[in-house]
């Protein structure tokens, strides 16, 4: 017995001897190292002058790797062959760049390393480090400062280049799509604001672009654009403000197609306020006939049409901007018919209409084969009428709290384009109590001009309400509104057209302005808020 106690006892001090070992053998990685890297030595180096070299060499304190090098280093002036930088992939204490272009003569260059530079173990970057040389005797130091913003949205892009052109004798306004700028800088990912450095006194244009294809050219159909009207001096104490927005492409038709029986669509591309008309040049029968109609928020025109036997229709598109003829083969598909759906959901909000969608044109609908019931089945009074631009058709009436109703469509009642009616169709909608909803008074201050386009948003930008307002009026109510998050914006709606128009840089058209409420509101149900808005 002695001796089994003994081997117990000897086998637990062993045991506690190899776990106090193993605890004091665990590294604990001690605090995190969160010093940056340093530059040790540039050769040659930083701020030469009289630059003749290839190479260049940075070397420094520790162990550095490149990451996102291609999306954060910015050359200015933009080189047209990408310098070899290596190490890339791996760390070392140095890294080499071999310049590929022949430079210009008399320039200062800028090698702004963003925020590629960082430490090989914690990842801390070099912050916004620049090598800074000069081909000519001196260093250009003169600096532009300004900051961006976006247009229409709240926020602001990142990764937004900002470019200055020289004004000489080669500069037109077609410059920006052919070449790059004489300098350049980005506000990469961390910034709204920008500094362009190291820059020769001049006259310049000033301009900032999203530039999708980072090419350092502007092209309208990828590229966000934001420009100063008039040519900027330089040296210059002025910050200026860059509102980047989408330009409406061009106008440019595209091949049509059938994708029925007895629809063919016509896409574009560009502005269509200049109406686009259609004419078929193939002869027709004498019962032939069409209609056309644009399609909600897409860039495409419904060409309806009574169909008969052709092996291909030929077509004129006619516009402001160009007249281009096309052939449509037809094949042998089948016909669109008659759909209706209800738009609601089973619910009808207050001072809203009920919606019902075709897919074909509407033309035509007969009242007395309509019927709207509420819950007692007492007969309830409503207007009806076809939204001929939406296809749609809408029942309105006032619509109590609490409430059920039944709509009942008997055939007939709906009629379109072809002569197809609707079979008996039953809705049902129910209605909330006031307190389910919440609602918004906003009182605006420092108007500096009207009609005004005031909108509700939910955090993606998407319009819920929407007020026109071509006089003052001490506060603007919106009511029935759903619980949730919202967002204030007031357009100025310079040309009365009621919409916010883009900018375009050739015509030199600024965008509308916009000036949005701070902060985001939250409403709830049953609350009722009140806001005043001081517009910038």
């Amino acid at each position: 017995m002695r001796n089994k106690i003994i081997r117990v006892s000897l086998f637990l001090a062993i045991f506690l001897s190899l776990m106090n070992c193993a605890k004091r053998g665990t590294p604990n990685g001690g605090p995190r190292d969160e010093k940056a890297p340093e530059l040790l030595k540039a050769s040659p180096e930083l701020n030469t002058t009289d630059f003749k070299t290839k190479k260049i060499k940075l070397t420094f304190d520790e162990y550095v790797k490149l990451e996102d090098l291609q999306k954060h280093l910015i050359i200015s002036p933009p080189l047209n062959q990408f310098p070899e930088i290596r190490p890339q992939g791996s760390a070392s204490k140095s890294i080499n760049i071999t310049i590929k272009d022949t430079l210009k003569e008399n320039t200062t260059y800028v090698f702004n390393f963003g925020q590629s530079i960082v430490d090989n173990n914690e990842g801390n970057p070099y912050q916004f480090f620049k090598y800074v040389f000069s081909t000519g005797d001196y260093i250009d130091s003169l600096t532009v400062n300004g900051f961006i913003s976006d247009a229409k949205k709240n926020k602001a892009e990142d990764f937004v280049s900002v470019m200055l052109y020289e004004v000489d004798s080669t500069f037109n306004d077609s410059t920006i799509y052919k070449k790059p700028p004489n300098y350049i800088t980005n506000t990469l990912d961390s910034m709204t604001t920008f500094q362009l450095s190291n820059l020769r006194a001049g006259k310049y244009m000033l301009l900032a672009i999203k530039d999708i294809a980072n090419n350092n050219l502007f092209n309208q159909k990828t590229d966000k654009i934001a420009f100063i009207k008039d040519f900027i001096e330089v040296p210059t104490d002025s910050v200026y403000e860059l509102k980047l927005f989408k330009e409406i492409n061009d106008y440019r038709a595209t091949n049509p197609s059938l994708i029925s029986k007895n629809r063919i669509i016509f896409g574009y591309e560009g502005n269509q306020d200049n109406e686009i008309k259609i004419e078929l040049l193939s002869d027709t029968p004498d019962d032939f006939r069409y209609t056309v109609a644009k399609e909600i928020d897409k860039d495409t025109l419904n060409y309806w049409f009574t169909p008969f036997e052709a092996d291909s229709l030929l077509f004129k598109v006619s516009h402001l901007a160009a007249v281009d003829t096309f052939s449509v083969r037809i094949k042998d598909l089948y016909r669109d018919s008659l759909v209706l759906k209800s738009e609601n959901r089973r619910m009808i909000k207050f001072e809203k209409p009920f919606i019902i969608s075709s897919n074909t044109p509407l033309v035509k609908h007969d009242i007395d084969k309509i019927s709207l019931l509420d819950k007692d089945s007492v007969s309830v009074n409503f207007n009806a009428e076809i939204d001929t631009l939406k296809n749609q058709f809408r029942l309105t009436w006032d619509v109590k709290p609490s409430e059920e109703y039944k709509m009942r469509l008997l055939p007939g009642a709906l009629e379109d384009f072809y002569g197809d009616t609707n079979d008996t169709l039953n809705y049902f909608a129910n209605s909330r109590d006031y307190s389910d909803y919440g609602s918004i008074g906003l009182s605006l201050q420092n108007v500096s001009s009207y009609p005004l386009i005031i909108q509700l948003t939910n955090e993606k930008g998407d319009v819920i309400e929407e007020k026109y307002v071509d006089k003052p009026q001490p506060v603007y109510d919106f009511e029935y509104l759903d619980p949730g998050n919202y967002l204030i914006r007031v357009i100025f709606d310079t040309n009365g057209n009621r919409r916010w128009d883009t900018g375009n840089y050739l015509k030199k058209l600024q965008p509308e302005r916009i000036s949005y409420y701070p902060d985001l509101i939250e409403l709830r149900a049953n609350w009722e808020r009140q806001y005043r808005f001081i517009l910038d």
